[in-house]
């Protein structure tokens, strides 16, 4: 939710917004999880920083480059970004357009929500669709022992990488399925207080 829409609900950037599924605790304590998730995704960002300064600084004052950094750091990308989905997707914090789900908040609630969990079950099919995509590629880059790098310079294997997707495809899949719940359940109540 955008920051204006916050303040105009008189809510902090980090609280959630009455009648928003966004931020909340989900069961079983899974957002520890995804929160966990994110922080390995922050570190391994860190990492990459020192990886690429030590390329550099070895590269212009050794003469001695660290060999397979641009490998890495490509790799890497597609990690970091698919272990930190789930928690970005929990706090609210996907790139979307609000002004409808905004004015329908505001004026019709239950429309808000149905939307809402319109929205979060489509992310969920979708993300079904990309997690049963991805387990083949995993299994045959295992099977390959696929790499990247050059053979005698620098090798790094494929598959952990291609299992963190998987990873973060399962969780931001299971947390798109729990905002559908979460929506559902507050339509449900919405109705049954207005009768």
């Amino acid at each position: 939710m955008s920051d204006p829409a916050r303040a105009a609900a008189g809510a902090s950037p980090d609280e959630p917004l009455p009648g928003d599924s966004y931020g909340r605790a989900l069961p079983l304590g899974l957002h520890h999880v995804f929160g966990v998730m994110n922080a390995l995704g922050t570190l391994w960002i860190l990492a990459l920083m020192v990886l690429m300064n030590v390329d550099v600084f070895g590269r212009n004052l050794l003469d001695t480059p660290v060999r397979g950094v641009t490998e890495m750091v490509s790799l890497s990308i597609v990690g970091i970004v698919f272990l930190q989905l789930a928690d970005t997707l929990r706090v609210g914090r996907f790139t979307r357009a609000d002004v409808l789900l905004g004015r329908l908040r505001r004026d019709h609630p239950a429309w808000a929500d149905a939307l809402q969990a319109l929205f979060h079950a489509v992310g969920f099919a979708l993300l079904v669709v990309i997690l049963l995509a991805s387990w083949e590629p995993l299994v045959q880059s295992v099977a390959i022992r696929e790499f990247v790098g050059a053979v005698g310079d620098f090798q790094a294997p494929v598959w952990p990488v291609r299992l963190v997707t998987l990873i973060g495809l399962c969780a931001t899949a299971l947390c798109f399925a729990l905002l559908a719940g979460m929506d559902l359940q507050r339509l449900l109540r919405r109705r049954r207080d207005s009768r």
